[in-house]
């Protein structure tokens, strides 16, 4: 392998034929170029997508009334389904296998929040406290909303970070702070931060106190449960769910206008899926590209035999073997192939580096990378592509007889 002469005799061969070498060199490049870009680019659309779902926890179910389009035991449809507080008792005590749960009551209009001078709009959130847990909101000073707020109505108040910069000027410390909402005083007693910049727009309220102080009487506008459970458990959930509040709202399960319930456990499992379809579909493309260069050096090297006939015969007719010749041929076909794909493979992880370095991160594609395990299975299915675009032409070499390839001219 490491014998001078071959290596010469290899390089003098491909400076001969600087221009079909190049071109064979740059299908290869182009196949493992392309594989490793659209590769790269498939897990930046998984990582955007799976980045929005980390904003919230992967294992919810959404619960929200909708209105009856079926008629049901002499009720007419177009009837409005309400939840209370009812339902999120009944759901909390009745369905099984559910981990955190909360309900959720909103202030469509008059969203004003204040703090002595200052003004400003956001998004006002009455909730139970399981849902800071499946928001996965992270608290940056203070604590959380907790049962005791809950318990005795108290008027608190949790704030993202960015409510916090609006209201609370100069570097100053929110916690303990009075700020009115909608001209009520709560006490701030915490200020969180989340991964979804939108979310950070936020104020958590105990749902009670809200529902108290708000005239929102028993009301609420949806549900949200967590459990760890599988796709498949989490369909039979849907379902159980569905029939329980049609009995208690009366009206028939099979109507899914009256009840939307969004699954995230499904949804996640389905991403994943359609992504390792995409996975599978882009590496099969650029397999049968990199198949394409390997077909091309392969008849690049039958070329490469007839021409070097005569050459070959004298080599086995002083003494070469027939293993020394299937071995010069292999080998400069591997050469060629391993250099070419190298350079694809290079250049394909320094466009995704130089994508992932310029290119802002957004919510739909984040981190454009390949694995080093792949980079690595891809060097080698070049390698031994190229011993296989190398082997039937050296098997032919080898079973040239002398005597007829010394009257070749």
């Amino acid at each position: 392998m490491f014998d001078l002469d071959k290596w010469q005799e290899i390089f003098a061969t491909i400076r001969k034929n600087k221009l079909r070498t190049f071109l064979t060199g740059f299908s290869v490049a182009w196949g493992i170029f392309m594989l490793i870009v659209l590769l790269g680019s498939g897990n930046g659309l998984q990582n955007g997508i799976e980045y929005q779902f980390q904003s919230d926890a992967t294992n919810t179910i959404w619960l929200h009334p909708g209105s009856t389009t079926m008629a049901f035991k002499g009720m007419k449809p177009g009837r409005q389904i309400n939840f209370t507080n009812e339902d999120y008792t009944f759901v909390k005590e009745n369905i099984p296998g559910i981990e955190e749960i909360s309900a959720r009551y909103y202030f469509w209009e008059n969203r004003i929040i204040s703090y002595k001078k200052q003004f400003g709009s956001f998004d006002l959130i009455c909730v139970h406290p399981d849902m800071q847990v499946i928001e996965k909101i992270v608290i940056d000073q203070g604590r959380l909303l907790n049962q005791v707020d809950q318990q005795r109505n108290r008027k608190v108040v949790i704030i993202g970070l960015p409510v916090k910069e609006a209201l609370f000027k100069n570097g100053e410390n929110p916690l303990g702070e009075y700020i009115r909402v909608n001209g009520v005083p709560f006490k701030v007693v915490g200020v969180f931060t989340d991964r979804n910049d939108r979310d950070q727009q936020r104020l958590y309220l105990p749902i009670s106190t809200a529902q108290m102080i708000f005239n929102g009487g028993n009301k609420i506008h949806n549900l949200t449960i967590s459990t760890n459970i599988s796709v498949k458990e989490s369909e039979a959930l849907e379902q159980t769910l569905r029939t329980k509040l049609a009995k208690l709202h009366r009206f028939n399960s099979e109507d899914k206008s009256a009840l939307y319930i969004g699954n995230t456990i499904k949804e996640f499992k389905q991403f994943q899926n359609m992504f390792m379809g995409i996975k599978l579909f882009v590496t099969v493309i650029g397999l049968f590209t990199i198949i394409a260069g390997v077909v091309g050096v392969s008849n690049i090297m039958i070329i490469v035999v007839n021409e070097r006939t005569k050459e070959i015969g004298i080599r086995k007719a002083i003494g070469a073997t027939p293993w020394s010749v299937i071995f010069l041929i292999i080998f400069e076909s591997v050469i060629i192939t391993a250099f070419a794909g190298y350079i694809g493979l290079v250049s394909g992880i320094g466009l995704l580096e130089l994508v992932n370095k310029f290119m802002p991160a957004s919510d739909f594609f984040r981190s454009p990378e390949v694995d080093f395990n792949i980079a690595v299975a891809a060097t080698l299915v070049l390698v031994f592509s190229g011993m296989l675009a190398g082997l039937f032409p050296a098997i032919k070499a080898a079973r040239i007889r002398p005597v007829i390839a010394l009257r070749d001219e």
